[in-house]
């Protein structure tokens, strides 16, 4: 057969696809699609679907973001207080023990703010004098190399802000009766937290059991697979999070007490609700205590408070966050710096600070959901 087609001139097609040449059609008529572009494509709907999802979601929580951040608020609390509940109850009638607990806590956050208004009431007129010294210092600094800055310049933009503030009075007024609006809808947002704190701590587990049962019987098994997953990770985010703040308040403190800088107290305080912030609110907490520090002890005092900021991230990221955070939390750092950059920008503040939670719950449950070893679980890499 073969030499009758070669003499015939007719050779035989070549099997494969030797030098790029164009792939016959199925028989059917259809193109024959190369494996790897069929399974960008499986992928690329599914990344559509769940960013879909994910974008619902933030558009649901911005529109009762009051409530999300109540219920994110009273979680919180619950993770804290919950331990300690558990205590007194074994001593306790439960609901007397959740009582004592909330009681308690709330003395304790009313002492901690009565100190630090303390600490700026104590400290106001010598505070006061000293910004105003320092205020001069930095005048006489830009004045001289390398800043050479014209002196004129400086009173002339005092006498700038005299009449912005002068002229814009009416704007003002009614942007602080704003602002009071916006702390009438915070103290609210508290009230709803502590109000579902409540019920969280006395019977969470039972109301998370209660939910599980309305679900159909295939789901109920994996929900409460995912929902034990979810508090512990949550939990132990929580935990940590709050050691790593207390750890770093503590070290601001002696520090900036130890430097003389004012408002040692109250800065320390802003540093320990700063971390909440991944990555980027303890800098900040620091580069105002440097701005303090500049105004109040000069520009040597500030220069020392920015080199505690390299100190206080190394520690945090090298010994406390390995430590404390390792085994609540297994997220990459580069995840964490888009989870916070992506939920500041979709929420605020409030994004940024519930956004690595968020992103360390989904993760463990779908871990949870899919072990090792299971069907569409990703396989870990040897090491």
């Amino acid at each position: 057969m073969a030499s009758r087609q070669a003499l015939r001139g007719i050779t035989p097609a070549p099997t494969g696809n030797p030098g790029g040449r164009r792939s016959l059609p199925r028989p059917g008529g259809e193109p024959r699609v190369a494996p790897a572009l069929r399974t960008a494509a499986a992928y690329a709907w599914r990344i559509l679907v769940v960013g879909a999802l994910v974008y619902a979601l933030f558009a649901v929580l911005g529109r009762f973001h009051e409530i999300a951040v109540a219920v994110f608020l009273g979680l919180v609390i619950t993770a804290m207080l919950r331990p300690v509940t558990d205590i007194l109850g074994r001593l306790l009638p439960r609901p007397l023990a959740v009582a004592l607990t909330l009681i308690g806590s709330i003395v304790l956050l009313l002492g901690v703010l009565a100190l630090v208004g303390g600490s700026v009431a104590g400290e106001s007129t010598g505070l006061a004098r000293e910004f105003r010294t320092g205020v001069g210092r930095i005048e006489r600094w830009l004045q001289q190399p390398p800043f050479r800055l014209n002196p004129g310049a400086l009173t002339d933009l005092q006498s700038r802000i005299g009449q912005f503030l002068s002229s814009h009075r009416s704007t003002l007024i009614s942007t602080a009766v704003s602002g009071a609006g916006r702390v009438v809808e915070v103290l609210t947002v508290f009230a709803l937290a502590l109000f579902s704190s409540v019920f969280f701590i006395h019977s969470g587990d039972r109301q998370w059991g209660w939910f599980c049962d309305q679900l159909p019987p295939a789901a109920r098994e994996r929900a409460l697979i995912a929902g034990r997953a979810a508090w512990r990770t949550f939990t132990g985010y929580t935990h940590g999070i709050v050691l790593v703040a207390a750890t770093n308040a503590v070290l601001v403190g002696v520090a900036l007490f130890a430097l003389g800088v004012p408002l040692a107290v109250p800065l320390a305080l802003l540093e320990f609700f700063a971390a909440f912030i991944p990555l980027i609110g303890s800098p900040i907490a620091l580069a105002i205590a440097a701005v303090v520090a500049l105004a109040a002890k000069g520009p040597l005092i500030a220069a020392m408070v920015v080199a505690l900021i390299v100190i206080i991230g190394q520690i945090e990221g090298h010994l406390l966050h390995p430590i404390v955070m390792s085994w609540a939390v297994r997220l990459h750092p580069v995840v964490v710096a888009f989870a916070v950059i992506g939920g500041a920008i979709a929420a605020g503040v409030v994004g940024a600070v519930v956004a690595v939670p968020l992103v360390s719950v989904l993760w463990s449950v779908h871990q949870a959901l899919h072990p090792a070893g299971e069907p569409g679980s990703t396989p870990k890499a040897s090491p």
